[in-house]
């Protein structure tokens, strides 16, 4: 009797082993997907799929348009959502830095750090570096400069962000599949002081990378994938970065595209040309061989959106939000046929520029409609259009004139022709404003003070960032300030382990969260 009670205790232990193991493997996905909206919080959400909902013929204000599901963003129909805290160790407003340093590490550090503590005394092990320990293959993308904070904290250790060089040369020697997207900072010498001075594409080569800056080339990579790839987009806008959606050219890259082209590579055996095939298969699985390797990692950033939120620009933030989400929808087609085998993630690092869905000259109404015929970003506006008004306006500039701008014919055209903003439509306090921030972008004077001007404009073209700020307030966006804020953001998951996800925590716990998902042994963070 003893016996069988000991037998039947032993064979209940081994079940029970047995089943913890299998719910473990259920849990342990094969393949993850990281995507980053830098600058993205709930606002820029909720004002993108707003213009969705106005441009798919309905009301931003109607709840019945607005809860369509072709009216909703990808990544907001995914089926886990959470929330969390951004701050960094010593700022209630974080820098990418160190919010990269959190979700990727599992540790605070101080603004501008990337993958050290605040003491930087000790580097510490990405999950896309402990994903690799583990046998998978690794991507990274961005739309920005790929040795920039966010993709950086994937694979790189430095006490300052402005390291280029030294950030680009872990790059290279990170051993990673894929990278794609914006360029190189500092290519071939140190950017600052305390830098290295290395010659990156030397050392992508002695690497084993191929440097591919050509639409076509980049998308046969589906068809033809290679071992290691650093896919650069073939036409950068500024600083090294993508160009914003709104603005894109024809021989330009979406996010999305360079999704599909990383899923290839990094899905493919070792011998190139033997991969998947691209997202068409997906559709299709008996097209669609299964991957053959142990999975990947991949991080893609929407880096640009943070860019638009500094620049106050709303059509800028979500023609690259819709872009974002468009690569969201690459991942989320290809979990449709790996879905026991796929978590994908989706999260902001931070809110920036704290924009709001409502303004006071608005009250409760709004007006989306209003922002359709903006044609180009801040950007291509300050570096096509605004140079040559400036330098054919000639010499002799008064600004004491308070009807410069209402004079000059050409300039009333350009900001309707490229905004959408035309000036009989606007009131005496719009005009008015716009009238001070020609002055002060013709000669750098106007009748404000220092003070009011730098908040009125902070580094930006006075002009051009009024016309953005006048425009977005008549449609009912607003604006307070032109850095990051300290909001809590969103954070949206699908698939195995995606449960995790769910609850309010912090941002260092979304990188625990992936190391138990990815059964790290080790608790995090984990030293170098």
């Amino acid at each position: 009797m003893v016996k069988g009670r000991k037998l039947t205790c032993i064979m209940l232990l081994i079940l029970a082993l047995l089943f913890s193991a299998a719910s473990a493997a259920a849990d342990q996905p094969k393949y993850v997907f990281f995507f980053l909206g830098d600058g993205m919080a709930n606002a820029q959400i909720q004002a993108t799929e707003a213009y969705l909902t106005t441009i798919n013929g309905g009301s931003a204000e109607v709840a019945e348009d607005l809860l369509r599901r072709d009216n909703r963003l990808n990544m907001s129909r995914m089926a886990v959502q959470g929330m969390q805290t951004t701050y960094d160790a010593f700022a209630l407003m974080t820098d990418s830095a160190s919010s990269a340093t959190a979700f990727a590490g599992g540790i605070k550090t101080r603004s501008a750090v990337i993958g050290m503590d605040h003491s930087l005394t000790r580097s510490f092990k990405s999950v896309a570096q402990l994903a690799r320990e583990q046998g998978k293959k690794v991507g990274v993308i961005s739309s920005v400069p790929l040795n920039h904070a966010t993709p950086a904290a994937y694979y790189a250790s430095v006490t300052n962000r402005g390291l280029y060089n030294s950030i680009a040369t872990q790059m290279a020697e990170s051993g990673y599949e894929f990278f794609g997207g914006g360029g190189i900072l500092s290519p071939t010498g140190a950017a600052r002081d305390g830098d290295t001075g290395n010659d990156i594409w030397a050392l992508l080569a002695e690497n084993g990378y191929e440097v591919l800056n050509d639409r076509e080339t980049i998308l046969n990579l589906q068809n033809d994938p290679r071992d290691m790839v650093l896919a650069i987009n073939p036409f950068l806008q500024d600083s090294q970065a993508m160009p914003y959606a709104i603005d894109k050219p024809a021989e330009n890259l979406s996010l999305a595209e360079m999704t599909e082209v990383a899923i290839a590579v990094l899905s493919a055996k070792e011998k190139p040309g033997r991969g998947p095939k691209g997202p068409e298969h997906w559709k299709h699985p008996k097209k669609f061989k299964h991957p053959r390797n142990d999975g990947f990692f991949l991080m893609v950033e929407g880096g640009k959106i943070d860019w638009a939120c500094h620049a106050n620009d709303a059509m800028a933030v979500i023609g690259d939000m819709l872009d974002f989400d468009d690569a969201v929808g690459v991942a989320l087609a290809f979990q449709r046929r790996y879905p026991r085998e796929t978590l994908i993630i989706v999260t902001g690092d931070h809110e920036t520029g704290g924009m709001t869905i409502g303004h006071a000259t608005t009250a409760y109404r709004a007006y989306y409609e209003r922002l359709l015929d903006q044609k180009h970003s801040f950007t291509h506006f300050g570096q096509n259009q605004w140079p040559a008004h400036k330098a054919a306006q000639g010499e002799g500039y008064d600004w004491t004139n308070p009807a410069n701008l209402a004079g000059s014919a050409e300039m009333i055209a350009l900001m309707a022709d490229a905004f959408g903003l035309r000036w009989d439509e606007l009131n005496e306090y719009e005009q008015e404003r716009l009238e001070d921030a020609y002055d002060m972008s013709m000669v750098r004077r106007n009748k404000n003070s220092g003070p009011k001007n730098a908040v009125l404009y902070g580094y930006y073209e006075p002009i051009i960032v009024t016309i953005t700020h006048v425009l977005n307030e008549r449609a009912s966006i607003g604006w307070t300030s032109y850095a990051h804020t300290g909001v809590p953001v969103p954070l949206y998951a699908q698939g195995p382990g995606a449960e995790r996800f769910a609850g309010f925590y912090d941002n260092t716990d979304i990188a625990k969260k992936i190391a138990r998902v990815l059964n790290v042994r080790q608790a995090l963070p984990i030293e170098k």
